[in-house]
């Protein structure tokens, strides 16, 4: 239990915070697996434009401090390894 005021606000906005990085993280996971799916499918325009999307909810999650700037590297790398592999077969 918090012990004065200052304490307590700061549990509070704790919470809100851990919802919204959790949000955020959820969504950049779903819209990855949703390009993935869609380079395999083998559709190219669809599968660059959320590829695009993706990327900047990645970089903003790496300036907000949501996600680590190493782990939003990879991330991205992994999505420009499926969107290669996208134009070396068309």
């Amino acid at each position: 239990m918090p012990n004065n005021k200052s304490t307590e606000k700061r549990i509070r906005q704790d919470v809100k915070r851990n919802l919204r990085n959790r949000m955020n993280k959820s969504e950049i996971r779903t819209m990855t697996k949703k390009v993935i799916s869609a380079v395999e499918a083998g559709e190219s325009d669809q599968a660059v434009l959320m590829a695009k999307e993706v990327q900047s909810k990645l970089d903003r999650a790496a300036k907000s401090g949501t996600m680590h700037k190493n782990t939003v590297g990879r991330r991205k790398s992994q999505l420009h390894r499926h969107l290669a592999k996208l134009s070396g077969s068309a």
